[in-house]
């Protein structure tokens, strides 16, 4: 073959594989052009503009800790709100909105999340979170309280449990479960063919260990990606996807990608190890509500049946339509169920 022709090949190929690149590209912008086209009943609400009474607490290894407190001071219950993995306490607008008038709300950024300050690797796990939860309890929550946790953030409240289990009944009068896990997170399928899911588990460590090694260049792509990330979040994190409001998921695509590749390379062997099945017995001193949504991916229903089974006393909320991220999907749903276990909590005193 000559060489004149080799280079004809080769530019066919790179023209053709370039066509495609561009005609994805293409494609892909019409889709989102299209999404963002339909109407928005949510195109003007104040995501992200909340804001409480700040507060910074000092972790026992030295981390400064971002939160909030807001509501009347004399509330008869505080409502400490914990969030999920790459994400921040903004994650909790609807039910933060929903409760402030009413309760005492105390909400704030996990280790490495929103303003708090970054750990070390390893300080970068579920029981640690524990800890830090409960130095925002003995700082920010005078009297009795409420814990709120969706996905990680419920996991905290499980770590808590399992070391500090007499907090529960007296000082914490009641627990929500929202779209978490109490371990085996590692066996999900994540909704993939047997095969498939078994490739993603194999190649899911490469992946993460060179988003700790090669972060910068990882962000820079990730801020690049807007387009292909909204439609990413939009299929994986929201069941209804042809429902939900283009601006829900601009907003919780933005938590996402100010998440450094690190902190998110960091978190995930301690959420893949994560197992606090045997703790969750603490839960049944107290009301507890589970809620998930029926097509959620990242902590599937059988997750929270299995909360459920080990906390017989609790209620546990099955949500048409949704997935992961519930808590914007179907704030009122969530807001409701909430609501109904305040008051089952205030009845404890």
């Amino acid at each position: 073959m000559t060489a004149r022709r080799t280079v004809g090949i080769a530019g066919t190929i790179v023209g053709a594989v370039s066509a495609g690149v561009a005609a994805g590209a293409l494609a892909k912008r019409y889709a989102v052009g299209r999404i963002r086209l339909r109407p928005d009943p949510e195109a003007n609400e104040p995501f992200g503009e909340l804001r409480g009474r700040e507060r910074v607490l000092t972790t026992s290894d030295g981390l400064q800790i971002h939160a909030e407190v807001d509501g009347p001071e004399d509330a008869e219950l505080t409502v400490v709100l914990c969030h999920g993995y790459c994400l921040t306490s903004d994650s909790w607008h609807y039910q933060w909105r929903n409760l402030r008038d009413r309760y005492r709300v105390v909400l704030w950024d996990q280790r490495c999340h929103g303003q708090s300050a970054r750990a070390e690797a390893a300080d970068c796990t579920i029981d640690r979170l524990g800890e830090d939860l409960a130095l925002v309890l003995e700082e920010l929550v005078p009297g009795p309280c409420v814990l709120v946790g969706h996905s990680m953030g419920g996991m905290t409240i499980m770590a808590l449990a399992d070391r500090r289990p007499e907090l529960f009944g007296d000082r914490i009068r009641g627990v929500a479960l929202i779209s978490t896990s109490a371990g085996k997170l590692a066996e999900l399928s994540l909704g993939l063919p047997a095969l498939v899911s078994r490739a993603v588990h194999i190649a899911t460590p490469g992946a993460v260990s060179v988003m700790r090694q090669r972060s910068a260049l990882v962000d820079r792509g990730r801020q690049a990606g807007n387009d292909v990330a909204f439609l990413a979040l939009r299929l994986l994190a929201f069941g209804d996807s042809k429902a939900v409001s283009p601006t829900v998921v601009d907003f919780a695509e933005t938590m996402i990608r100010a998440t450094p590749s690190e902190v998110i390379a960091d978190f995930y062997p301690a959420l893949m190890s994560h197992d606090k099945l045997t703790a969750l017995d603490v839960l049944n001193k107290v009301p507890t509500a589970i809620v998930v949504g029926e097509r959620d991916w990242l902590t599937p229903p059988d997750h929270s049946r299995a909360i459920a089974a080990a906390v017989p006393t609790a209620e546990l909320t099955m949500v048409p339509g949704t997935s992961h991220l519930v808590q914007l999907e179907r704030p009122g749903v969530v807001n409701d169920a909430l609501r109904e276990l305040l008051e089952r909590a205030a009845n404890l005193g």
